[in-house]
């Protein structure tokens, strides 16, 4: 396998295939997520009225808690919300609207982009691979950088082999591609800068 690997006849590893479970994800991870092609999903439906027993599970990043704004309601009175509030209005609507007998799918349409997904995720090892190197960048996303890593453990352990030199691109390169793109947190040699090196190094400076 590390043989295989390590000339690049990576085509072989397509027949290498991984499944995985997730939940707990917000519809913005699974929009990024559903842009990887060489890939196959199973999302669980919202869109079926289930008489207000679907559970109203949201994601919400740290990072916002903090925040409030000051907001106008329809009768003009002025109220301080944070996202928090904002969200708990969201699902006492929601809950409203089905016990209304509102159809649940379109109710939905009001629910954040916070809200949490689950689905099975099938990729082959070549696939994996080449999203590592984009979603587990620090530049990638908090959140679908957290699935990746984790998704990148668990390969590691079944078939360490194979995925020894999974990671960003910087991993298996050497150096970051992103060049002025190139995330504060990150300390990897940019590759115009090694680039630079090497010339210098041809040239015996």
């Amino acid at each position: 396998m590390r043989s295989i690997v390590e000339k690049g006849h990576l085509a072989a590893t397509e027949f290498d295939y991984f499944l995985f479970g997730v939940e707990g994800y917000s519809r913005v991870t699974e929009v990024q997520l559903v842009r990887k092609r060489l890939a196959s999903y199973l999302i669980k439906s919202g869109r079926v009225d289930k008489h207000g027993k679907r559970s109203y599970d949201v994601v919400l990043p740290d990072g916002i808690l903090p925040h409030h704004a000051e907001c106008t309601l329809p009768n003009g009175e002025k109220v301080d919300l944070s996202a928090v509030d904002l969200l708990n209005m969201l699902e006492e609507w929601y809950n409203a609207g089905v016990d209304a007998g509102f159809k649940e799918e379109e109710l939905r349409y009001l629910k954040p982009q916070g809200t949490e997904f689950k689905a099975l995720i099938g990729m082959n090892a070549h696939a994996l691979l080449d999203w590592f190197k984009i979603r587990c960048c620090m530049n990638a996303q908090a959140e679908i950088r957290d699935l990746a890593n984790k998704m990148m453990r668990l390969c590691k352990e079944a078939c360490p082999a194979l995925f020894e030199d999974a990671g960003p691109s910087c991993v298996s390169l050497g150096y970051c591609p992103e060049n002025e793109f190139q995330n504060p947190a990150c300390h990897v040699i940019r590759k115009k800068d090694a680039l630079e090196l090497l010339k210098r190094a041809g040239k015996g400076v």
